[in-house]
């Protein structure tokens, strides 16, 4: 959060620092393009004069081998261009690049290319080592903001219904708003992460560096998709709250499921092999339903229960409904996704994605055998009135 704050104020207080840099306009070959035949050129277009150093363009082959000449630009200081030592062979190819612009400040970028075969996306280019632990642990913090943003306003106009009192209502309020902020602050961390890892750069030198590559991607439009359609659920709920209109918080239920779908889109249901428009929507019922099943829950257990006793009863019924159609609906997709993406047992103890499954299924089995003892013990004497 630090280094977001810094960059921001950087960004404000010396604006043309910022954006004076020079921008890079047009590549051959173009980013993501399929050739059939071997290029023997690389070259960068930019808008304004730059410098360029004998490695300020370096084209690698997929195993992380050289193919390119030093780079110069003596004719024309808008271009950089780097010849190729041979021939290229059927491969994928990772341009890595750097420049010196005419306000001093060094401006990087990555991009891909296939002779024969399809570019990866930046994010998967060579050098880029993939998800990091810290990446992992932000993306689970950034599932458990949806969860308790999209659960909560979903649990308070599908459970509760009737006017919370005011300090379960100041509660309800705090609750989600703060999920709303994380929720967007979360994204752009783990953008920035991502960003960080597919160019190589530190991130002092990822301020000017050229992310145009990477927002083209599925990552990088779900990433702007999802920013600006959290931004209008918070504002909703903001609304809501400000001028104490709880309709409101439909439209911010509504959106926030919809763009929960961002992360289906962008996710292995929609990139890895065999993925469709079924993969991608069970992926997004599974992602809503357990939104709305552990928001549900931190909603009751912080809101209802301790701060509105009147409420208590017929919350934690129709809760308990609820649950129950979003652990069915949970279980199958989760079942459906997992067929689909481990078709040997074996990949269950094998793969990594198989190692998170195990874990995750350790849990539902915890979750399932406390819930179905609600359901059989609980439920059915506070029915009784117990």
């Amino acid at each position: 959060m630090r280094r977001l704050a810094f960059v921001a104020f950087v960004a404000l207080a010396f604006p043309g620092a910022a954006f004076a840099h020079a921008s890079l306009e047009h590549t051959g070959p173009s980013f993501r393009q399929r050739l059939e035949n071997a290029p023997q050129r690389v070259w960068l277009k930019f808008d304004q004069d730059v410098k360029a150093l004998t490695n300020s363009i370096q084209v690698y082959t997929s195993r992380g081998d050289i193919v390119s000449l030093p780079a110069r630009n003596e004719h024309n200081e808008h271009y950089v261009d780097a010849a190729l030592r041979r021939a290229l062979p059927a491969d994928a190819y990772t341009v890595r690049w750097h420049v010196i612009s005419g306000d001093g400040h060094v401006i990087s970028g990555v991009y891909t290319f296939g002779v024969r075969v399809a570019a990866p996306p930046p994010t998967e280019a060579f050098g880029a080592s993939g998800p990091t632990r810290t990446e992992d642990v932000v993306r689970w913090l950034y599932f458990l903001s949806l969860a308790l943003l999209v659960g909560g306003v979903g649990f308070r106009l599908l459970v509760v219904r009737a006017p919370l009192p005011a300090r379960a209502e100041k509660r309800f309020y705090a609750l989600t708003g703060l999920a709303a902020l994380a929720t967007l602050n979360l994204g752009i961390v783990g953008f920035v992460l991502r960003a960080e890892d597919a160019l190589q750069l530190p991130f002092g030198r990822l301020l000017y560096g050229d992310l145009s590559a990477i927002v083209g991607t599925r990552f990088g439009q779900a990433f702007i998709a999802m920013t600006l359609g959290f931004a209008l659920v918070t504002a909703f709920l903001f609304l809501s709250w400000l001028i104490d209109r709880p309709a409101l918080l439909w439209p911010a239920f509504l959106l926030g499921l919809a763009f929960v779908s961002g992360l289906s889109l962008s996710g292995h249901s929609a990139a890895d092999a065999g993925s469709s428009w079924k993969s991608e929507l069970a992926d997004w019922v599974h992602l809503s339903a357990a939104c709305i099943w552990i928001g549900g829950l931190v909603q009751l257990a912080t809101v209802v229960l301790p701060l509105a006793p009147e409420l208590r009863r017929a919350a934690f019924l129709r809760f308990s409904t609820l649950a129950t159609v979003l652990v069915a609906l949970l279980i199958a997709a989760g079942t459906y996704l997992s067929i689909l993406r481990l078709p040997h047992p074996h990949d269950l103890w094998t793969t990594r994605y198989g190692h998170v499954l195990l874990v995750k299924l350790g849990l539902v089995v915890l979750a399932l055998g406390w819930g179905g003892l609600h359901r059989l013990i609980a439920v059915p004497e506070i029915a009784r009135g117990g």
